[in-house]
């Protein structure tokens, strides 16, 4: 079967990308074969916030992501259809034409898949489209320039138009193009990073849309623009420094922000390196990288029973998708096939695929606003802060956990009323009455640290919150001092892991919680301030991990006043065994901690209302 296949390739030679892009596209074909219908692929009946017609335009128009690296070397039956549908669908007097694209329009998005085609494929677009043909096309690409796309990464999908008008000698604005690379410039904040148009964002944005996207440029622009250029190289290896840490030893990438529904996207980056032939990383480091993200994803369910990519992380979820997450969407993730456009002559292929090699365990990123730690257990940890997305359906959870695990992902809640339908993993979860939760949005302010991340933050006007964060191996501390003037409720969550009817529990109310999963033992141990502690069974669907979890918990009710709450956070195969070691001492306003993996002071400043 070609999910077996998929789930058996090693991703390490250029055959075997070929081999996995054709299985992924072999599905699509019943659709595109569908008499009198051309450039359309209906995928599924889930909504969108654009229509079914862009729904279905969006759907065929992604998978050119992959073939247009392909088609360089390969013809296949797949690249004769959609062919065929492009010319028609471009043809202003055919009954399947795309039509006219409007301001802000998504259509905007899918124009780019379109502009990279046609740059790696210029000979056969000058050998299979007739002169009108070739005139449909480029005009109906051209209309964007009298359109406007939203000012973030959707600029580069008007620059690579551009670059595919002028680079076949066809009208283009080199006014738009100076312009919209010059407010690209102005999102970049140092180190490799940029963000995506509100400088609240350290997403996987930074990586699979604005680098990869400035590496498709450089690629074609280097005579003609090699200030910027230089400037486009160096900050990709800048960024690569801290982008291999977003991947643990098994080459899961950390699950965080927003549309995650592209998946092996992740690997984006990394391949338009190799098509780029920039050495940000020695070709080795970047071949492992990239070789288990893609072998990781094809363990995970992420098909449909018809060979479909579905909407979903390690399976198919709606329930965390953003409203511009169509049937079609997925699809995006073949950006990772870039690499596909280089011969098999390029040392990338040549190179052996080497582990992760990593010069920190605990790597505090300021520009990437993150903390990322790699444990001894081959888990990557992720703290960050100072990140929201304030359009977004679920942006809390997507950005504002005090930690992501690539072990155990992170959950989204369905409702807020009760805690477990909330599923609110690795946060401090506040409600009035046991109802209602309310979790960190935005910090107010942020510190990171050396060894620690220290949020600030609000949940209502009258409680104000310092949370600091301390990671150890296996587990971490959170220290929570909060001021509140009204009555709360406050649960701290832990881990989310996978239900088992028979999971083994421990709870000692008021000490400890546990529970045991096929990924390890999730767990919290109260050092101060809590009276209850619980596991949950959670709202089906909430984690992006697993489909049904547990999730362990510590309770206290909070009259109004100042207080402080201390516990130990962690996944192990088993409890760590200095738990019971743990000394803690509060004297004149510190708090002091003893542990065998090292002592910590915390200086308790009660926080300041904003």
């Amino acid at each position: 079967m070609i999910n077996e296949r998929l789930k058996n390739n090693q991703f390490t030679t250029k055959n075997d990308f070929q081999q996995a892009l054709q299985d992924i596209l072999a599905p699509l074909m019943p659709q595109l074969k569908q008499n009198g219908v051309h450039g359309y692929l209906d995928l599924g009946s889930s909504g969108t916030n654009y229509v079914k017609k862009t729904r279905e335009i969006e759907a065929f128009l992604r998978p050119l992501w992959g073939l247009a690296p392909y088609s360089v070397d390969e013809n296949s039956e797949y690249l004769e259809l959609a062919i065929e549908g492009i010319k028609q669908a471009t043809n202003p007097n055919s009954p399947d034409y795309w039509g006219d694209i409007r301001d802000y329009d998504q259509i905007i998005v899918e124009m780019a898949a379109l502009a990279t085609f046609i740059l790696l494929n210029p000979e056969l677009i000058k050998q299979r489209f007739s002169k009108p043909e070739r005139e449909n096309l480029f005009n109906w690409l051209g209309q964007l320039n009298e359109h406007k796309p939203f000012e973030n990464n959707w600029l580069f999908f008007r620059v690579l138009v551009n670059v595919a008008l002028k680079k076949n000698q066809q009208p283009y604005s080199q006014e738009l193009l100076d312009r919209d690379l010059d407010k690209i410039d102005s999102f970049y904040v140092g180190d490799g990073w940029y963000f995506d148009g509100t400088p609240l964002q350290r997403d996987y944005y930074i990586a699979f849309a604005i680098h990869y996207y400035s590496l498709i440029y450089y690629r074609f622009m280097q005579d003609e623009d090699p200030k910027r250029c230089a400037a486009i190289k160096e900050r990709a290896i800048a960024f690569a420094q801290d982008y291999q840490y977003w991947f643990d030893a098994k080459g899961e990438g950390i699950a965080y922000g927003r549309s995650l529904i592209y998946r092996f996207a992740q690997s984006a980056f990394l391949s338009a390196l190799v098509f780029a032939d920039i050495e940000a990383l020695p070709w080795g480091e970047i071949k492992g990288l990239l070789s288990r993200n893609m072998h990781n994803w094809f363990q995970q369910d992420v098909f449909s029973n018809d060979g479909l990519l579905t909407v979903g992380y390690h399976y198919q979820n709606l329930v965390f998708a953003e409203g511009y997450n169509g049937p079609g969407s997925p699809y995006w993730s073949l950006k990772a096939f870039l690499l596909l456009a280089v011969p098999a002559s390029h040392p990338f292929w040549q190179s052996e695929s080497l582990p992760l090699q990593l010069a920190k365990n605990l790597y505090p990123c300021v520009s990437g606003r993150n903390f990322y730690q790699h444990d001894s257990a081959q888990t990557l940890l992720c703290f960050p802060a100072g990140q929201a997305n304030e359009y977004q359906s679920h942006g809390s959870a997507k950005y504002n956990k005090f930690v992501y695990s690539t072990k155990t992902g992170f959950s989204v809640p369905k409702s807020s009323y009760l805690y477990h339908q909330g599923a609110y993993d690795n946060c401090l979860a506040l409600a009035e009455g046991d109802h209602y939760f309310r979790t960190k949005d935005l910090d107010t302010k942020f510190e990171i640290l050396a060894d620690r991340v220290i949020h600030y933050w609000q949940p209502w006007p009258d409680v104000a919150i310092k949370t600091t964060l301390i990671p150890f191996d296996g587990w971490h501390l959170r220290i929570e001092e909060i001021r509140n003037q009204l009555e709360i409720d406050a649960y701290e969550g832990g881990f989310s892991v996978p239900f088992a009817e028979d999971a083994a529990r421990q709870i000692r109310p008021g000490d400890s919680t546990q529970v045991a999963s096929t990924v390890g033992i999730s767990w919290l141990k109260n050092l101060h301030g809590f009276t209850e502690a619980d596991v949950a069974k959670t709202e089906p669907n909430t984690s992006l991990f697993f489909p049904l979890t547990n999730l362990p918990y510590l309770k206290q009710h909070l009259a109004v006043g100042q207080h402080l709450l201390v516990s130990a956070v962690g996944l192990t195969d088993q409890v760590a065994p200095d738990l019971a070691a743990i000394d803690v001492q509060l004297r004149a306003g510190q708090l002091m901690i003893k542990t065998e993996q090292g002592n910590k002071v915390i200086q308790l400043t009660a926080p300041d209302f904003a």
